[in-house]
């Protein structure tokens, strides 16, 4: 009789941090008899339709009432599920007071209409480099300013790039973005 010991492990490199978005809700009931007895009582799980997540997405990104959306670059550092638009420890802006600099404000990207739980910019935002640095990702603010630097308005997504990824001046940066509900 032989004994034997196998262990594995794999290291991935590189990898994208991912992060789902879902809408989750659930209904209690209760029927009271006419007396005021409950006669029975029930809970139930919903089901988010996918004319209901277009309705999200339409009015998260579409709501004019509920400020701009804008899009900006980010410098070193991972964001994080807790950071804000005022509180971002971990990462600074680019385009601003750190380089690399873009002309202009944070553009506003236009987006299509909500379709199949998704929705996405109809077009690239596009951010024309004026000086050289280092860009590491994106993020998208709604209901702030398109001033950089600002951190007024709600910090809606942020992500990182693969690596940090170098721009030297009259480089242009392309972006675009799906936002999708699950």
């Amino acid at each position: 009789m032989t004994a034997t010991d196998k262990v594995e492990a794999i290291t991935k490199y590189n990898t994208m941090p991912e992060d789902t978005m879902s809408i989750h809700g659930s209904y209690h009931a209760v029927c009271y008899s006419q007396d005021g007895f409950i006669k029975w009582e029930d809970d139930i799980q919903n089901l988010v339709t996918t004319v209901g997540k277009n309705f999200t997405l339409d009015t998260a990104f579409g709501n004019t009432a509920g400020g701009a959306v804008v899009m900006g670059l980010k410098g070193t550092g991972t964001a994080i599920a807790a950071d804000t638009q005022a509180s971002h420890a971990s990462w600074l802006e680019v385009g601003g007071t750190n380089a690399p600099a873009y002309s202009g404000s944070r553009p506003t990207p236009s987006f299509n209409a909500a379709s199949a739980g998704s929705k996405a910019t109809s077009s690239a935002v596009s951010f024309s480099m004026t000086s050289t640095g280092n860009v590491f990702g994106c993020f998208i603010n709604i209901g702030g300013s398109s001033t950089k630097d600002s951190t007024s308005g709600t910090l809606f997504s942020a992500g990182d790039f693969s690596s940090s990824k170098s721009v030297i001046n009259g480089d242009t940066i392309a972006v675009t973005y799906t936002a999708t509900l699950t």
